[in-house]
């Protein structure tokens, strides 16, 4: 599947489910994307990042992440993409699985207000292309519509 026939169908996921669609859309990424290792979608619960649902080969330690802590804590404090190349170069870093090389943080905004985000893991060094960062910023921006 191509990126453009990835969100064609997310979007399709996301009118038909609502709420539900989350699962669904992580189901689509990991699945159709096969340098992306774990995908998860991280939900705003007061000062916490509290995972929600998630895909890859096993589960993450960080189920709760306070606001500003970590890569994805500094996407949900900053509003900002954050893509690392080298998680071992980023003291960010907050070691999930030994074999992650990449990581790409796209916080779901709602209203200005970030109320969630997408996060995905990859073994591959510098896995993530300007496509990966375009198709991930339109499925946050759909996804925003379910929060």
């Amino acid at each position: 599947m191509d990126f453009n026939q990835a969100e064609q169908v997310a979007k399709g996921i996301i009118n038909k489910k609502g709420r539900d669609a989350l699962k669904e859309v992580v189901d689509l990424l990991y699945e159709s994307f096969h340098y992306y290792d774990w995908v998860g979608i991280y939900i705003v619960q007061g000062n916490d990042l509290v995972l929600g649902p998630w895909r890859g080969k096993q589960p993450t330690e960080h189920t709760r992440i306070p606001i500003g802590t970590g890569i994805c804590g500094a996407a949900a404090a900053t509003g900002n993409v954050e893509l690392v190349n080298n998680v071992q170069e980023d003291a960010r870093y907050l070691a999930c699985f030994i074999t992650t090389k990449s990581e790409l943080v796209l916080p779901i905004k709602k209203e200005g207000k970030v109320v969630g985000e997408i996060d995905i893991d990859s073994n591959k060094p510098q896995a993530f292309t300007s496509q990966d960062v375009a198709l991930v910023q339109r499925l946050a921006v759909l996804l925003s519509d379910v929060f």
